[in-house]
């Protein structure tokens, strides 16, 4: 049986026990920051206490804030609002990564696609939301209309690649990218490069080039990723120079407000 959980004298209040040695758990360090608890039954079963209790325990400790209930992953060790920052940065660094990937795999080959399919009236439509974009990006920015115009053009150039499943990939990236969106427009010069990509992309498709589609495409996802690793990096340092968290969330994408905009 691992020594940490041995079985809880049942003496006294059984909830204040199982709370006060779990306190002292974490205050000794034997729980660190951010570990996951064993699971509710085992851990009931291991303290020798009923699952009743041990709910009435860990709502307690929550409260405190000595624990956090993530619903449908587990209980754990809460951090300190540094340590948890630190840790959301290095974990975002990696999915950051993997969801670069995968937009590279699915706009590019959209791109290169859209510039052989796209109808007059298609290339119309996308022209008519560059123009707007352009007036959202004019100041004072509104960086919400930006992030929602944003998404409209690139998936307008994946409507036009004529793949219902490339649509419906592309659908489900959103919907990751939702959770959480924040703008990296405080990285110097993103904004206006990606007024640059997006007119490149648009040139290519409208000529109907897919080679210099796709490359425009590549671009301009390239360029997004760098951002947004460059945006991880600065928070990283004035998190360390501050010992606080200092910025928002990161967004996934280079100019996008709190919208899903994938530019």
């Amino acid at each position: 049986m691992d020594p940490l959980w041995s079985p809880i004298k049942q003496a006294g209040n059984l909830t204040d026990r199982i709370v006060a040695r779990i306190e002292e758990l974490i205050a000794s360090e034997r729980l660190a920051e951010g570990e996951r608890l064993p699971a509710e039954r085992e851990m009931a079963s291991m303290l020798g206490v009923s699952r009743p209790a041990l709910r009435e325990a860990v709502k307690t400790l929550e409260a405190r804030g000595r624990l956090v209930v993530r619903h449908g992953q587990g209980v754990f060790v809460r951090q300190d609002a540094a340590s948890a920052m630190r840790a959301r940065l290095s974990n975002l660094e990696l999915t950051l990564g993997e969801l670069f990937a995968m937009r590279e795999v699915l706009e590019v080959s959209a791109a290169g696609w859209a510039a052989g399919a796209a109808t007059d009236e298609e290339l119309q439509s996308l022209a008519e939301v560059l123009a707007v974009e352009d007036a959202a990006r004019a100041a004072p920015i509104d960086l919400e209309r930006v992030g929602a115009l944003d998404a409209d053009f690139h998936l307008r150039i994946v409507e036009m690649a004529k793949n219902r499943f490339l649509s419906q990939m592309v659908g489900v990236l959103q919907e990751m990218l939702a959770s959480g969106m924040e703008t990296t427009l405080s990285v110097p010069g993103r904004l206006e490069q990606s007024r640059h990509d997006h007119l490149a992309l648009y040139e290519a498709i409208s000529t109907g080039d897919a080679d210099a589609a796709r490359d425009a495409a590549f671009v301009h996802i390239d360029g997004a990723r760098r951002a947004a690793f460059e945006r991880v990096r600065r928070e990283s340092i004035e998190l360390d120079g501050a010992g606080v968290p200092v910025a928002p969330e990161i967004g996934l994408d280079g100019d996008t407000a709190p919208t899903v905009a994938l530019g």
